[in-house]
């Protein structure tokens, strides 16, 4: 594994873990009449710490965006879910709680499971399918879920609606991700002309905001340990999915590698789900609060 792309990714999970706590932390005060509208963003542009989480988030996924130009998805996806332990670190300083048998278990489970992952299925590049069925196929489908799930949360709102917009929402930055390696390979081809008249960048773009509206949505109405951990276990499944269909990513297919392959990705959702549920992750306001005022903090 490149140096280069470790320290790429790991930066990027790091911007992204502490972006993602100060999103929440201002998210959870916006108005709940802001659910699942665009009027949501408008709100919280108005508040220094959203602002703050969203440059972090943007420095992320550069640096994202960086390492897929230099390394696989099906490598760099797994690096960037470590996300969460940098959330965890920057929640655990805001709240004062110790780490406990919870907390080491679920980095043990996580670190172990993106090490057994990338050991076993060695992630190397290989040709990219030319056969646009199989991409629109792949991307129709993780995008129809997203969609799906995002009706099933608005009718259950602050129950299980949260859970259910993050999955959505790691769906579609999962395929964001993909489509920024594309993008990335068209520049790098062609140039500035060759990028932009492809229609990546605007898919990019587009997938971007949604899965932004969806992420605070659900950080608006529910505790970061609701949301972060589906959102953090969506993405790289959905990346590694995008990078093996269509981008040309290869794994060992061996039954020995594939049983450890699946092992590690087995530990890499347990240890987000442990960690994410760690008592350190901040609460978010009441639910059974029907508005709130969104105050500049």
């Amino acid at each position: 594994m490149s140096v280069l792309v470790l320290t790429l990714a790991v930066s990027a999970a790091c911007c992204l873990g502490f972006g993602f706590v100060l999103q929440q932390n201002a998210a959870r005060q916006a108005p709940l009449s802001d659910f699942l509208s665009p009027r949501l963003l408008l709100d919280l542009v108005k508040v220094p710490r959203w602002l703050g989480g969203i440059g972090l988030m943007v420095a992320g996924m550069v640096l994202g965006a960086i390492a897929l130009g230099q390394g696989e998805v099906s490598l760099v996806e797994p690096l960037l879910a470590t996300n969460l332990l940098f959330a965890l670190a920057l929640s655990r300083r805001q709240t004062k709680q110790p780490l406990g048998r919870q907390g080491w278990a679920g980095l043990a489970l996580l670190a172990g499971g993106v090490s057994a992952f990338i050991v076993a299925g060695e992630p190397r590049g290989g040709s990219a399918v030319t056969d646009p069925f199989r991409h629109w196929l792949i991307i129709g489908a993780m995008i129809g879920l997203a969609l799906l799930l995002t009706t099933y949360a608005k009718r259950s709102r602050l129950s299980a609606g949260p859970v259910l917009l993050a999955l959505a929402a790691g769906l579609l930055y999962g395929v964001q991700d993909a489509l920024t390696r594309v993008s990335g390979q068209r520049f790098t081809e062609g140039g500035l002309a060759e990028l932009l008249t492809g229609w990546q960048p605007y898919a990019v773009l587009a997938l971007g905001v949604t899965g932004l509206v969806l992420v605070q949505s659900a950080f608006e109405t529910a505790p970061l340990r609701m949301s972060l951990p589906a959102l953090t276990a969506a993405q790289p499944l959905a990346g590694i999915v995008c990078g093996v269909g269509f981008l040309g990513d290869r794994l060992r297919t061996d039954t020995a590698a594939l049983t450890w392959e699946a092992a590690g990705l087995a530990a890499v959702v347990a240890g987000i789900v442990l960690l994410g549920m760690h008592p350190a992750m901040p609460c978010g306001a009441d639910s059974s609060e029907p508005t709130r005022d969104l105050q500049p903090s």
